[in-house]
């Protein structure tokens, strides 16, 4: 009896993770579709003279961070080398969007207002966060939780 009780919960475990994994695939694919929605937000709030000049600085530094060839984490060294450009620039958009007034990014949105809920944009961070050690994701989901 046991034993029979041990597979059924070890089975609602492995459905769970199932489920959480296609989660967090289906985020990852809608994120990928909204891409050029994403560029046209970013490029709209870069050119904004109502955002910070500090945050679109902050925004061309880690962008010229990831292209130069100089890394605090090399790039050849495998995974670690990307870690530290993913993680540089999406701390530099959370920032650039937390401290934006929500008129400002709604006028630079081309899509559904409802799609830049906080709820959407923790899923964009969670979406994102997949590829960062877990204490990079950790730190991004306390951003995100704020």
């Amino acid at each position: 009896m046991t034993e029979h009780v041990a597979t059924i919960e070890g089975e609602g475990h492995g459905r769970r993770r199932t489920s959480i994994r296609k989660n967090a695939r289906s985020s990852l694919v809608r994120t990928i579709r909204r891409i050029p929605d994403y560029l046209r937000l970013l490029f709209g709030m870069m050119r904004d003279a109502r955002v910070s000049a500090l945050d679109r600085g902050l925004v061309v530094a880690a962008i010229a961070y990831v292209i130069s060839p100089l890394d605090v984490i090399p790039d050849v060294i495998p995974f670690l080398g990307q870690v530290d450009d993913v993680f540089l620039v999406v701390t530099t958009l959370t920032r650039l969007f937390e401290r934006a007034r929500s008129e400002v990014i709604f006028a630079h949105w081309p899509g559904d207002p409802a799609d830049l809920s906080p709820r959407s944009l923790k899923r964009l961070l969670f979406a994102a966060s997949i590829f960062l050690p877990v204490r990079a994701r950790r730190r991004l989901r306390a951003l995100a939780r704020r």
